[in-house]
């Protein structure tokens, strides 16, 4: 949680707890924040460019001003929650306990909403370091150039402004089959099949029906979207790691995505998906495989 912030000399000065750069940045809910230096990370949301430098619990935030920080990146960096409250809210039992000791710096972020659900649709069956270059090079080919301090960023491209993209275009970026799902979410949120950007105002099962209606886009992507742009913390995306941590953990046999996302439910309720988080980061970094949890 944000304890004080302050601007000095252009840039704005914060004590911040629970927030890591490394673990909310590398834990597999963004793709467009990359380590420029040893301690400090570059991203871009919705046309805003922010640097973040970090030295333990002290913070300095650059290039935005101090409007665009209480208005925009605080609730995108999800400052203004108590993470120790969460932490000890769900570390009812060791493994938890364990998993948020390893992973107590990461924060779930609230992002754009339309680059969200594009980021998930590229994931599905690809790898992390390969998602990162697809959403790059598609926001280099299609999104306005942005000069941060002589580095080339692109804002990631609107809906409208890629209305008449074709599966050929989509070609330079390499993203297979996945082009086909990418020109269908198009079509649906620019003719207003899909009203991506009010899934904020829907309950969490609206929500999932909303997304639910573009090719492509299954219950985990759905989940995905909905706890990473949505603000749905009870959303609990299951992917093999969350599957695998999840099994071995608690339930102990092989179980269906829909029954462990049952469980989740029962076991944290609207906290799932920041107990989701905290298992996918232990789990993924430590490349635990079922019998080593």
């Amino acid at each position: 949680m944000i304890k004080d912030y302050y601007l000095a000399q252009g840039d704005i000065h914060a004590k911040i707890d629970n927030f890591d750069l490394i673990q909310t940045f590398e834990c597999g809910q963004c793709f467009r924040w990359n380590k420029i230096r040893e301690g400090t990370y570059l991203g871009i949301s919705k046309g805003n460019v922010l640097e973040i430098e970090q030295i333990k619990d002290r913070f300095v935030f650059r290039g935005t001003d101090m409007k665009t920080f209480e208005n925009y990146w605080m609730d995108y960096l999800d400052l203004k929650r108590d993470y120790a409250q969460i932490i000890e809210k769900i570390s009812v039992e060791p493994n938890m306990t364990k998993a948020t000791e390893y992973g107590s710096g990461i924060r779930i972020l609230l992002q754009e909403e339309w680059e969200t659900l594009i980021s998930f649709i590229i994931s599905a069956n690809n790898n992390i370091k390969r998602i990162k270059k697809i959403v790059e090079s598609f926001s280099n080919l299609f999104g306005r150039e942005i000069d941060y301090k002589g580095i080339k960023l692109h804002a990631f491209p609107k809906p409208d402004e890629i209305s008449e993209i074709t599966c050929g275009d989509l070609g330079e970026i390499r993203c297979g089959y996945r082009a086909d799902y990418i020109l269908d979410a198009v079509k649906k949120v620019n003719d207003g099949v899909v009203n991506i950007s009010k899934i904020r105002e829907m309950s969490y099962e609206e929500g999932v029906k909303e997304l639910l209606k573009i090719k492509g886009v299954g219950p985990k992507v759905a989940d995905c979207v909905l706890l990473y742009s949505g603000g749905k913390h009870e959303s609990y995306p299951v992917d093999v790691w969350v599957k695998r941590v999840t099994e071995a953990l608690y339930i102990k046999k092989e179980t269906k995505p829909a029954d462990i996302k049952k469980f989740a439910d029962e076991m944290w309720g609207g906290d799932a998906g920041f107990a989701q988080q905290y298992l996918f980061y232990y789990a993924r970094e430590n490349q635990l495989e079922a019998g080593e949890v």
